[in-house]
């Protein structure tokens, strides 16, 4: 528990910092405002924010990730802003590696492992990645955490609570679920510093997408795993560009690959990866998709995951006021001065509109964000169930774009979708 110095210490430090930060473009926006460019005096503001946020540190980033993809709640030019918000963290010193594995395994030359390469190959900013080699000569990837992170989020994120029961108060904010929003953040930024979940949501999901063709999830090392150190199957040369070398055949199979992966995710088995970056997806020259870093996941409740899949499905038959009503069901609630009536004409309008559209014209993204709008225009209030899966997609567009812009991810949904609906009450 964070005691009240701390809290003290931390929020003067952070207010000094969003002085410093904020404080000098406040003019310049408030000439933009005066000038009637109130658009551009947001994006400056909105800009600012953003790069205060990398320099208040990982909690502060990862959290504007995820408020990031609240395009219900937040202004959508606030959360274009948050999108591009990166982990930009140097890798740990060699004296923080060795720390690190003391407080993992109590030795700076675990015996769990034959061999540990102390130069990571990847860093971020509650982990770094480490090469290994178990005894049994098996190459292993090791996920360690960074000494001192626990408490760091930890004050970070009580103060965002505490922050949010104040914003709550506003008048300007009645009706928004600003607590709600806010603990789902911390929920998700706090969850992805439990390593043993992530090694159970990477068992799920190799599990789950073993039924898919050419998708591969890395395997966990159940004998050397601890709770500060998540160690699995080292995958090897994967590379950013693969795709871009390969023929436009095998580009098309990529795109196919990973969008049939989250489909299946989403409307078969409701456990969905929510951090598709490219980071986090690699294609191999041997034409396989592979889904690392399963930190970010969530569990759709059967109700969500059947309401998510007859969303998508009725969307792909262009049944626009049904998909509109699903909206409504699978909603937290309502402002007080919500107009449903209105928001289901305007919701089955953009579903009708969609469906018509060519496959190289139709856009997840801009759907989604449309979408948003009227929800937060009419005062319906999405489930964070639902968003941080839809978020899935809309991070994975851009790149299964790239690899097939014809890629028809109405029609490719179609048997995934009828699995998802059909397929497990046959099976039950």
């Amino acid at each position: 528990m964070a005691t009240t110095r701390a809290l003290l210490a931390r929020s003067t430090r952070i207010g000094a910092v969003g002085a410093a930060h904020l404080l000098p473009v406040l003019p310049a926006a408030l000439v933009k405002a005066v000038r009637g460019d109130r658009a551009a005096a947001r994006r400056l503001l909105y800009r600012r924010l953003t790069t205060l946020l990398m320099r208040l540190g990982p909690t502060f980033v990862k959290a504007g990730q995820v408020l990031g993809t609240r395009r219900d709640v937040l202004p959508a030019a606030l959360c274009d802003e948050l999108s591009v918000l990166q982990d930009r963290v140097d890798p740990m010193t060699p004296e923080q590696t060795s720390r690190a594995l003391v407080e993992a395994y109590g030795s700076e030359t675990p015996a769990e492992f034959a061999e540990i390469d102390s130069t990571p190959v990847a860093s971020g900013s509650v982990a770094c990645v480490y090469r290994g080699r178990m005894p049994d000569g098996a190459e292993v990837a090791l996920k360690l955490r960074r000494p001192g992170i626990e408490s760091t989020m930890a004050l970070d994120l009580a103060l965002m609570r505490h922050g949010a029961r104040v914003m709550a108060r506003l008048p300007m904010l009645r009706g928004v679920p600003v607590r709600e929003v806010v603990e789902n953040m911390c929920g998700a930024v706090f969850g992805q510093l439990d390593f043993a979940r992530e090694a159970e949501n990477l068992r799920r999901l190799k599990e789950n997408l073993a039924v898919v063709p050419r998708v591969r999830v890395p395997g966990v090392r159940d004998d050397a795993c601890r709770p500060r150190c998540l160690v699995m199957e080292f995958m090897p040369d994967l590379d950013v560009d693969v795709a871009r070398s390969m023929s436009a055949a095998v580009r098309k199979r990529f795109a196919a690959s990973a969008m049939t992966a989250i489909y299946h995710m989403l409307f078969v088995d409701g456990f969905v990866h929510c951090d598709m970056h490219p980071g986090n997806l690699y294609f191999t020259r041997g034409a396989q998709v592979v889904v690392l870093d399963a930190g970010f996941s969530v569990q759709l409740t059967e109700e969500l995951r059947r309401l998510f899949a007859e969303f998508f499905m009725n969307m792909s038959i262009g049944r626009g006021r049904y998909c509109a009503e699903i909206v409504v069901r699978s909603g937290t609630g309502l402002r007080p001065d919500a107009d449903v009536e209105t928001f289901l004409v305007r919701m089955a309008d953009l579903v009708e509109r969609s469906h018509g559209l060519p496959a190289r014209e139709f856009s997840l993204i801009a759907f989604a964000a449309e979408m948003f709008d009227l929800q937060r225009r009419y005062g319906v209030h999405a489930a964070p169930e639902l968003i941080f899966p839809l978020l899935s997609l809309l991070v994975i567009e851009g790149t299964v774009r790239e690899l097939d812009p014809d890629l028809d991810f109405q029609e490719l949904a179609k048997p995934v979708l009828m699995r998802g609906l059909f397929g497990r009450r046959a099976a039950a």
